[in-house]
Order: structure tokens, then sequence, then C-alpha cells
């Protein structure tokens, strides 16, 4: 009995003692989980309820001051154990505007939840939350991108990109020669003089180019200049649309697509960057750039200061530019809710440009394929180290043709403000007023020797005596006489103008409306002038204009999430333009000398455009890596005020509309595609078809002006793809590549001009046949990018091939006259970066190489001579030139002046970048 009680005793007691310490183990945990306790804790999500991984929290007692930090981990969410206290709260993540949380009271054992809500501050930025939320290697190293919730084709190229697989002195137009379907021209070398760009059959002027969301363009023609608004170091990513956009895509041109270039974001830490970049034909970049990180009372305020001197020879013989710039970036977050931002960008360039190219007998001299003689005369290439690109000797003592007589002189400004307001239930508004100008001062020659043959260098001036002469004869063009050796070329506008817009987020979609307004002053002309009598102007000029414009653009759209993982967006955009000119009379140039030959005598002329453009797309999100689209899209463009170039009244002052105006230019797109993500492989595919009414051409009625009308409708068509395969240890291979063609489809009646004998209002001028063998010209037939990238620790290493196929030029309004042979362009860079935490973290060395193989291929043909055509007969009996019927290409001809690769460019760059903080 004994023995069982205390057999049962002791185990009762043994488990009483393991209950006891239990207990205190459990009360030890409870305390102990009580005092570890995160104090703070919240996620971090965008405008759609998306969580962001991985951003940067930091937190500021507003008592004392201290701060402390930590990063969201893979789903967004984020923990901090602090003290007591009323904190202020901020998130940032790359390619979104901060958000901050005041007045954040903390107390003992009473956890605080803050939900932060980041606005997309740069499209980009959406790449690497793609890679973080699929978790794809291949996405997280991509030099260029597709986004799982693009509904339209689109190539995110990376700051990643601009900063270590270009040129430290390309432009914004070589910055996307790279993506699908796109090839970029620039014959004095890589961001030395005006670079264009062309994709999808689309030039210049054909699409919207816009910085920060602020679309910027000529007054004259809506086309743009590479070289004096925006360098690659003021860039902080390019969102590369190739297609008309959705409703809330603004600008004048929303035609073929549109290239959004991004400021650089605001770093919160602070930073000095010192640069220095030289190389190949005497380039030297210098420049310099501080970012304050967050400061201020709250750590408030943040700015970004840039400043940099470019001087280069340039590929070409004496084509000499000189660049020198500076931005300033500068971000105040009023409240929580309301962030103030400003931009100021000025560039100065100077170039010593000649406004002519060589023709083939200047670069190659004498061949059996075209001739080199002309009255008598045997035309030889120019001497001088390599091509020389000029139409005079280098060793002749008078060089009025030379460089000293051929400059431009360019001072730019871009200035905007921001304002930012979060309010309740989801809405945001969005305001930003601007100003830019652009100012051109040129003065070039355009006399050509009757010979440069180099023996006759130093030994007899006869052929340059004779070029002289020309300079000093007058010429006469209807009825008026001129000077036509030099020009003296000005052109200049101010623009004022703003954006708005507001949006609400909630369950159902996002609705966006807003508006953009500008008005634009212009003033331009040019005068034939002596440059070898002090530029004395003659007593005409060849035109002489100004004029304002006003465009608005009202609009608005609804992004309805139909279910969890279907979008459909639909909108429409009201364009609406207006031009009112006042046009000085002039030797004949474009409107003649209003019957009194006096240079203060005008017409008043103007009209205006309307355009109503729906959109309407999906995104379906197959999975969470996986999605398809589909998109309807329509843009416009803003017509040249060449439109206008011709006479309307010979009373001065008198204002007299133009009587017909040529119908408003079109485009319909349609387009399909997927964006897929793994983990070593992203793959975007796209299908497009584009209807465009296409550009203007012009030709003459009955009294010698100006007709202008549209020429044939053209289709494009073609696929497009690219991907990024990852292979092991920050290997991987970029390819992009697409097929597609461009063509003219069917007749177009044009409009009615009031002079002509027996038009009327419902008479076509013209009835233009396209025949549908002829192609729009610089369309190639195919383009393919291929490039293997290294990206691990210190080290960035990229080599990048772009292949263009045949494509066709016109000679004016002559169709289908030259071929453009397949032709490649392949650039080199290694990049070693410091990336261990210290002060001098980002300091760089880079090796650039553009066009490795030093490459000349030819990539343009101004083609000279006649072209035999078929007539037309108007309907009113008046025999144009039919641009279409052409009966055939033109045979290659010496004079025709050529383009070409600028040869090897090769430049060494040290960056030292030093931080007061570590990272």
């Amino acid at each position: 009995m004994n023995v069982t009680q205390q057999g049962s005793t002791a185990p009762t007691r043994l488990f009483q003692v393991a209950l006891t310490a239990l207990l205190l183990l459990f009360s030890a945990t409870l305390m102990f989980a009580q005092t570890a306790a995160p104090a703070l804790q919240g996620t971090v999500a965008d405008a759609r309820g998306g969580m962001i991984p991985h951003a940067a929290i930091t937190v500021r007692n507003e008592t004392t001051g201290r701060s402390a930090s930590t990063t969201a981990d893979a789903e967004g969410h984020f923990a901090l154990t602090l003290s007591n206290g009323v904190y202020d709260v901020s998130a940032i993540a790359p390619g979104f505007a901060t958000a901050i949380r005041k007045g954040v009271h903390l107390t003992d054992g009473q956890p605080a939840d803050v939900s932060l809500t980041l606005q997309i501050g740069t499209a980009t930025a959406d790449i690497t939350v793609d890679a973080d939320a699929t978790h794809s290697i291949a996405a997280a190293l991509a030099p260029m991108d597709a986004k799982l919730s693009a509904t339209s084709a689109r190539t995110e190229i990376t700051e990643s990109m601009i900063q270590n697989f270009m040129s430290p002195v390309a432009d914004f137009g070589e910055a996307v020669e790279m993506a699908p379907g796109t090839f970029t021209v620039n014959s004095n070398g890589v961001g030395l003089g005006q670079s264009a760009t062309y994709f999808r059959g689309f030039p210049d002027g054909d699409y919207d180019i816009d910085f920060d969301g602020i679309p910027f363009y000529d007054t004259n023609t809506p086309t743009h200049h590479s070289w004096a608004f925006f360098p690659s170091q003021w860039l902080g990513g390019i969102d590369f649309d190739r297609s008309p956009g959705d409703a809330t895509s603004i600008g004048p041109t929303p035609f073929g697509g549109a290239i959004h270039l991004l400021s650089k974001p605001f770093d919160p830490i602070s930073q000095v960057r010192g640069l220095f970049s030289g190389g190949s034909y005497n380039t030297f970049l210098y420049d310099g750039e501080y970012d304050s990180g967050n400061f201020g009372p709250g750590n408030k305020l943040n700015v970004m200061i840039d400043v940099h001197h470019l001087g280069s020879d340039g590929y070409q013989t004496f084509n000499f530019d000189t660049r020198n710039a500076g931005d300033i970036q500068v971000q105040y977050r009023l409240s929580d809710k309301t962030t103030i931002t400003g931009y100021s960008g000025v560039v100065w360039v100077d170039a010593n440009a000649p406004n002519y190219a060589a023709t083939r007998c200047q670069m190659y001299g004498v061949s059996p394929a075209y001739s080199c003689i002309i009255s008598g005369t045997t035309l030889y290439p120019d001497t001088g180290a390599g091509l020389n690109f000029l139409n005079t000797n280098n060793s002749d003592p008078l060089l009025y043709l030379d460089y000293q007589y051929n400059y431009y002189h360019v001072p730019t400004d871009f200035e905007y403000v921001e304002v930012n307001k979060v309010f309740g239930k989801g809405i945001v508004f969005d305001i930003k007023p601007y100003t830019y100008n652009y100012d051109n001062s040129e003065k070039y020659t355009k006399a050509v020797p009757i010979t440069d043959n180099p023996a006759l260098a130093g030994t007899t001036y006869a052929p340059l005596a004779a070029t002289i002469a020309l300079c000093n004869t007058p010429v006469t063009k209807k009825g008026v006489s001129a000077l036509p050796c030099g020009v003296d070329k000005y052109n200049s506008y101010r623009k004022y103008g703003e954006t708005s817009s507001i949006t609400q987020t909630s369950k159902f979609g996002i609705f966006h409306a807003g508006a953009w307004y500008e008005w634009a002053n212009t003033n331009r002309h040019q005068w034939p002038a002596d440059p070898v009598n002090h530029w004395a102007d003659g007593a005409l000029p060849n035109f002489a204009e100004k004029f304002v414009t006003n465009s608005y653009q009202p609009f608005a759209e609804y992004d309805f999430h139909a279910t969890k993982r279907l979008d459909i967006t639909a909108g429409v955009k009201f364009s609406y333009y207006t031009i009112s000119t006042q046009q000085f009379a002039d030797n004949g140039g474009k409107i003649g000398g209003l019957g009194t030959n006096n240079p203060a005598s005008f017409v008043l002329n103007g009209g205006n455009y309307y355009a109503t453009l729906p959109s309407l797309d999906g995104n379906y999100r197959i999975k969470n890596n996986w999605s398809v689209y589909g998109q309807l899209a329509t843009g416009s463009i803003v017509p040249p005020s060449a439109v206008f170039d011709y006479v309307q009244s010979t009373t001065p002052g008198g204002f007299i509309p133009v009587a017909t105006l040529p119908k408003q230019q079109k485009s319909t797109t349609y387009q399909t595609g997927t964006v897929l993500k793994l983990k070593r492989i992203t793959f975007d595919a796209d299908f497009y078809h584009v209807r465009f009414d296409n550009s203007y051409s012009s030709g003459s009625n009955a009294e010698d002006e100006p007709v202008y009308y549209l020429a044939p409708p053209s289709i494009t068509k073609g696929f497009e793809a690219e991907s990024n395969i990852y292979a092991w240890r920050g290997i991987s291979f970029y390819l992009n590549a697409t097929v597609g063609k461009a063509f003219y489809v069917g007749n177009l009646p044009t409009a009615c001009v009031a002079k002509a004998t027996g038009c009327t209002a419902t008479t076509p001028e013209l009835n233009e046949a396209a025949p549908s063998y002829l192609r729009v010209q610089q369309t190639p037939s195919n383009t393919e990018t291929e490039a293997i990238t290294y990206q691990h620790k210190d080290w960035d290493l990229g080599l990048f091939n772009k292949r263009i196929g045949t494509f066709y030029l016109d000679n004016g309004a002559y169709h289908n006259q030259a071929t453009i042979n397949p032709f490649s362009l392949t650039n080199a860079f290694i990049n070693y970066t410091l990336r261990h935490g210290g002060r001098f973290d980002d300091s760089k060395i880079r090796l650039s190489v553009n066009n490795l193989f030093n490459s000349h291929s030819i990539t343009g043909d101004t083609i000279a001579g006649s072209v035999v055509s078929a007539p037309v007969i108007a309907a009113n009996g008046t025999t144009y030139a039919d641009s279409f019927n052409t009966l055939g290409p033109t045979s290659i001809n010496g004079q025709d002046s050529i383009s070409i690769l600028p040869g090897t460019s090769v430049m060494v760059t040290l960056v030292i970048a030093f931080s007061p903080h570590h990272h």
C-alpha cells in the first residue's frame, strides 16, 4: 500500500514539477514576447493594392530626431521595435515616389499598424516589381523588358542599361536603338549631333517624345532635337511605347507611338559624383553630380544637381560639337499627402555642322558604277584625315566654304513644377505647369566648288574664284533676285503649358481624367546671305514668319478590374489644335513678294484641326508570371505649318483663311501580345496592324502655289519578340527580332484648292493611285538585336549587335527610288563598379566601344537627278506629276549625298563617387 502510494505520489509530484516549469516557461515566453513584440508594423503597396517587396522603411522620432530603418520583406511587410514616442514613417522603392505617414503614436505593448501606398514615380519601376514578384532572375538582369501589366507593345529601358550599356555621350535617340523594330542613325558619331530614330516605319515627327510626361517638339513640324534637350546623364529610364497608347497618352503626335523619357528618381542617401570621359574624335566629357539625400526638418527635402561639359571634333571633318548643360531637381514633401517637385534643365549647343552631306564622288572617288564628271571636269574625293565631308580642299587658304562658315548656336531650357496631392478615398490630384524654349541661330553655306581636284590646290584658284562669283551673282526666282551662297537661319519658340490629372482608385478599378494644354509663340526666318561679305542678307528672305499655336487635349478613361485577373480599360481623348500665322513677303521660297517685294508686307492665315481619339485595351493575367493583352488605339498628327505656305490674299494685314485644309492625319492600331517571366527566361511578343492616313505631300496649282494633300493610306503590320535568358553566374543572353512591312494601299481624293481653275469645295484636286508593291520608306523588312551580358558583383559587361534589314528611300515625293542594303552595328561595354557598402560605392571605371568592327555601311541616300513618272490629270484638267506611278528606281548617282555609319568610337570613363554616410 505504501509502496503503491509512493509509486503514485512520485509521478504526481513529477507531473506537478513539470507543469510548474511549463507554466514558468510559458510566462517567461509571454513576457519576452510582450517585451520583444514589434512596436511598429505595416505594409507597403502600390496604388492598385499590389504588395511592393523590399521597400526601404525609415522612421524618425519627432521629439529626439533619432531615426531607424529596415527593409520590407518579399511580401511587402515590415516591423520595427521602437521606444515610446511619436514617429514619422516613410517608405521608398525604386521607381516610386516616397510615401510618408506622420504622427504615428507608439506605446509599450500596443503595436501600431501603418499601411503605406506608393505612387508610381517611373514606369521602369514595374520591371523591378515584376522581377521581385515573380522571382525571375532573368527579369532582374534584363537590360530591356516588358511589363506584365502591359496593354500594348512596350519596352522598358532601365537606368542600368543607360548607365552601363551605352556610351556616356549617347543621346536619347541612341538610347532606344537596341529596342525591337527600332534603328537610330547619327553620321557624326554617337551623341555628337542630331540623331534620327525610326520604328515600325514611323520617322521622327510621327511619334511623341515627352520628359516626365511633358511633350516637347518643334512647332513647325512635331520633330525633336536629340542633342539639344536631355543628355543621357539626366535620364533615369525610358518607357518606349510602340503604339498610340491609351487616352491618357498626351502629345501632338500619338500616331505611331511614344518615347517617354524619365528623370532620375531621388536618392534618400547623399552622394557626390565626378565623371571624366575621353576618347575618339578628341571627345571629352566632364560631369559633376550632387544628390543631397533626404535632409532638412523632418527629412522632407531632396535636391539633385548635374552640370557637364562636352567637346568633340566629331567623326565628320570640321563637324565640331560643344555642349554645356546643367539641370536641377528639387522635391519637398509638404506633408505625408502633398509633394512638390521642381525641375529645370538648360543646354547650350554650339556646333560647326555643315548643312549637307558628302556625295559618293567626294567620299569614294571615281567608280565604274557612276560618273564623277560634271561639265567636263572630274570630281575627286576631298583630302584630309579619314573621310572629308566638306566640298573644299583642307589645304586651301580660302576657307569661305569651311567650318568657320557653318555653325549653330542652340540654347534651350526646360522647366516644370509638379504638385501631387493625395486625398481620401483613393483620390490623387496632380498638376504640372511648365515652360520651355528652343532658340536656333544658324549660318551655313550652300555653294559648291566647280571642282575640288587636289592637283589644283596651291597652284590656281580659278575654280574657287568661279564659285565666289556665284555668291555675288544674283539669280532670279519668280521674278525676285536672291543670293544663293549662304543662309542666315533662325528658329525660336517659347512654350507655356500644363498637364493635370485626377485619379480615383477603388476596388472596382481606376478612373483617370485630365487635360493637356499648351500655347506656343514661334519666330522663324531664312535669309539668303553672302558668307564672303560679312553675311550680308539679301533684299528678301527665303521665308519669314511668326505664328502662334494652341493645343488642347482633355481625356477620360476607366481601368475596370473586371475580375481578379482581368483589367479592361476604355477611354477617349479629344485633340484640338489651332494655328495663326503672319507670313512676310519673300523671294518666292514660300509665298512670294505679295506684289510689292516689300519685306514688311505680310498676310495672315490660320486654321484648326479636331480629332476624337478613342482607345480600348485589356490585360488578362493567366498566371502570376504570365499575361496576355489586346489593344485598339487611334492617333493623330499635328500638321506642319507649311500647309499654309501659299498666298491667300495680296492685301497686307488681310485675314483670308485657307479655303480647304488638308484632312487630319490619323492612325488606327490593333495589337495583341503576351508577356511571360520565368525564373531564367523572360519572353514577350506582339502582332501589330496599323492603318495610317499618311503624311502630307505637295504639288503646285495653276498659279504655281503649293498644294498640300495627304498621300494615299498605308498599312504597317508585323511581328515583334524579345527575350532575356539567364544562363549562369550573371551571364544572360538578350534577343529581340521583328519581321514586318509597310506599303501603300488604295486611292485618296485630296482637298480642293480655292484658287485652282474650276475647283469647287467638293471637287478633288488630285487623285493619287498607290500600287500595292510600293513600300513606305525607311521601313526595314526585319531587325534583330543580339546581346550577351555579364552582371555579377562589381562587373557589368555587354556585347550588343543590331542588324537592320533592307529598306527603301524616296526622292522627295517619288517613291522607292533607292534601296539601302542591310547593315549592322556592334557595341561593347566593360564596367567595374565598387559595391561594397563603403563611402566610395558607385565609383566606376567604364570602357565603351561603339561600332566595334568599324563598319562604314550606307544608312541614307539623298537622291540626285530627275525621276521619270507618268502624269496624272486633276479634276480641273491640270496635269501633275504623279509621285507614285514612277517608272522604277533611279540608278546610282555619283552626286547622291549619302550617310554612313560613323567609324569606331572608343570612350574611357572614370567615375568617382563619395557618400558621406554608408549605404
